[in-house]
């Protein structure tokens, strides 16, 4: 992990939202005693119904990519203080074909390489399953976590 352009102990908060990597040691380094950590992140399996559909089974390890408890056990061995760790899991509703196509253009790695005429026999397969049978639901999984680094003695 590349240092963050910060001094030690230089804030009191630290936040970020869908972070790809977490920086456990680099955050808390920067933190202030005291300071705090607080993160919303995507969560294990998110939208994976979608992403079988147009990929198949994914291996067990993808499905626990993302784990909100290894996050945690992650940032007490930085040595922060998890004050709170909560995971929701959002039912996700796709209503026609053009509203998969968008999500999947624009969150890439879902199906890596979408493209609409790659997947044009499942996107005509969904599409009839979705007129017939009503949206297609998925589930969106995220966590929060909020992580504190202890006052000095």
């Amino acid at each position: 992990e590349p240092p963050l352009p910060f001094g030690d102990a230089a804030f009191d908060l630290v936040v970020s939202r869908h972070p790809v990597t977490t920086w456990w040691a680099e955050i808390a380094r920067v933190l202030k005693p005291g300071g705090t950590y607080f993160s919303q992140q995507v969560g294990p399996a998110s939208v994976f119904e979608l992403v079988e559909y147009f990929l198949g089974p994914q291996p067990p390890e993808a499905r626990g990519a993302r784990d909100p408890q290894r996050a945690g056990a992650d940032a007490e061995a930085a040595g922060l203080e998890v004050v709170d760790l909560r995971l929701e899991t959002l039912r996700t509703e796709f209503f026609d074909i053009g509203a998969v196509v968008y999500f999947l253009r624009k969150v890439i790695w879902m199906v890596p390489g979408f493209t609409v005429e790659q997947y044009r026999p499942q996107l005509a397969a969904l599409h009839h399953l979705i007129e017939t049978e009503g949206p297609f639901v998925a589930h969106t999984t995220r966590f929060l976590i909020e992580a504190r680094k202890p006052q000095q003695p």
